[in-house]
Order: C-alpha cells, then structure tokens, then sequence
C-alpha cells in the first residue's frame, strides 16, 4: 500500500520556524521527483517546492525562496521542509507528492499571533 504521511505542522508565531516531514512507503521513493503544495483557506492549490530523485536539484516558488528549505533522505524514504521566517500568508494545509501520482494527507500550518 502507498502511503505518504506528512507531519511537524501546527501553529507558530510569525517569523517563526518548523519542519514538515513526509514518510513515504509501498513505492520506490528514490526514483520520484518530490513535491510539497500547499492550500491556503479558500484558495486553490500552491506548488511550493520540488526536489529531484537524487537530491541534487531544487526549485522553489518565489513566494519562499530564501525562506524554505526542501530535502529528502532517500536511506529514510522521508522527504523534508524546513520553513523559517513563517508569515501569515503561509498559513494553510500542505500536502507532499510523489511526481504528482501519490499524495499524503496533508498538514496543517497555521501562522498567527
């Protein structure tokens, strides 16, 4: 069975940090470019991060550029985000995907004062 279970969200103060993880199992992780979207309330869909199956490439939307950091350790099949400088408008549910085929349920981050 796929599973792609995601976790570290919660609610932080703005400028502020965490790390999202995302465990993924029943699939080959080290052969998928991985993903983290996001859903802010009321809105569609945000592509935030990508990284490619070895690790060595990374892109980011402008909205986080030089606020996120995306990972993986592909020995732990888990895929990383670590988050800095929190603002209110990255308040929503984030979700990981493998190449778009499998998603995790999501996570809540909520960023307020």
């Amino acid at each position: 069975e796929v599973q792609l279970v995601e976790s570290g969200g919660g609610l932080v103060q703005p400028g502020g940090s965490l790390r999202l993880s995302c465990a993924a199992s029943g699939f080959t992780f080290t052969s998928y470019y991985m993903s983290w979207v996001r859903q802010a309330p009321g809105k569609g869909l945000e592509w935030v991060s990508a990284i490619n199956s070895g690790g060595g490439s990374t892109y980011y939307a402008d909205s986080v550029k030089g606020r996120f950091t995306i990972s993986r350790d592909n020995a732990k099949n888990t895929l990383y985000l670590q988050m800095n400088s929190l603002k209110p408008e990255d308040t929503a549910v984030y979700y990981c995907n493998a190449d778009r085929q499998y998603w995790g349920q999501g996570t809540q981050v909520t960023v307020s004062s």
